[in-house]
């Protein structure tokens, strides 16, 4: 196992980080938002599977079931969101923001409706349910309608932390949340800023080769292969950049500059998602090579989820390939 340097906070793991599914952390996150009075719950049928289950335990007065139904659902939270609560909604998100996109668009976006939106079992995570249950689309989705913001997180931690300030952030916010347990990548006292990336791993030197950037649990396999690439003399830094919209764009710049070539890792189709939010500031601000690790605009399969990063190219080598093939670009 690594031992991941955590920065800002010089935190060392020297054995198993342990593992912690996502919604476990916006579960405890959601139990802890609960303190602000405002802050209401509502899930279309999905209480356990959402984690939503502790809130209602504590808060049982403001938590709404709505049933299967992902559209209504949408709609009573944005007339909640312009009323003076703070409504999170939370279903799969091949329903929720897949089901119920135009609610979300019109209803909530476009009146700028104070809604916190969990979009549970992104990615390829759901694994046996298949292709039908996987959202490989979702960010792309939710970035391009205005006022949205949407936030990745890397870990269970890291989605706690998203979840809670999330309450303080006005208007729509999107949290992406994988569902099988992942490796944690933060600790408490790592800090969660809105809006602002920090690297996971900087390679000792005063140069770098590559900058890998990416967003969600696959930045696990991002450690892996920059640890990989430190033995065979490749310098990387890896950037979690939980926040996809608003980017931290300057930061994607000034790694860019150092590096001088980009790779960007992702659970989501590579069409739309971060890959294209890094490709769209660099293409504007400092052209570099870049290749992107991610679903290859295919549908997923039923499967482990792990079997499932080696068969859509996920993997640490694919990382690993991916970056060795950039640099034979490299500017």
């Amino acid at each position: 196992m690594l031992n991941l340097e955590i920065y800002p906070n010089h935190k060392i793991f020297d054995k198993d980080p342990g593992q912690e599914a996502l919604r476990d952390g916006y579960g405890k996150g959601l139990l802890e938002a609960g303190k602000e009075r405002n802050v209401v719950v509502l899930t279309a049928d999905l209480e356990e599977s959402t984690r939503c289950q502790w809130f209602k335990k504590v808060y049982p007065e403001r938590f709404i079931e709505c049933g299967v139904a992902e559209q209504n659902m949408a709609a009573i939270a944005a007339g909640l969101g312009i009323s003076g609560k703070i409504p999170f909604i939370n279903s799969y998100a091949t329903f929720s923001p897949g089901r119920n996109w135009e609610q979300i668009r019109t209803t909530i976006a476009y009146n700028d409706a104070n809604v916190k939106i969990a979009g549970h079992h992104a990615g390829i995570s759901t694994g046996p349910d298949g292709a039908t249950h996987q959202a490989i689309e979702d960010i792309a989705l939710m970035r391009s309608i205005p006022n949205m913001k949407v936030v990745v997180p890397c870990d269970a931690e890291e989605a706690r932390k998203a979840t809670l300030a999330s309450v303080f952030i006005w208007g729509p916010v999107y949290l992406r949340l994988a569902r099988e347990k992942t490796p944690l990548l933060t600790t408490p006292e790592t800090p969660f800023v809105f809006g602002k990336s920090y690297p996971l791993w900087i390679s000792k030197g005063k140069t770098l080769d590559v900058a890998i950037i990416g967003a969600g649990p696959l930045l696990y396999n991002a450690l892996l292969a920059a640890k990989e690439l430190e033995n065979q003399k490749i310098k990387s830094v890896v950037i979690n950049l939980h926040t996809i919209k608003p980017l931290d764009k300057k930061a994607i710049v000034d790694w860019a500059k150092k590096a001088k070539a980009v790779v960007t890792v992702e659970e989501h189709n590579v069409l739309g998602g971060v890959g294209s939010a890094v490709a769209e500031v660099l293409a504007q601000e400092y052209p570099v090579p870049m290749e992107f690790v991610g679903i290859k605009d295919v549908f997923g399969q039923s499967g482990k989820i792990y079997e499932l990063w080696k068969k859509y190219h996920l993997d640490v080598k694919d990382i690993i390939l991916a970056t060795k093939k950039v640099l034979k670009r490299k500017l």
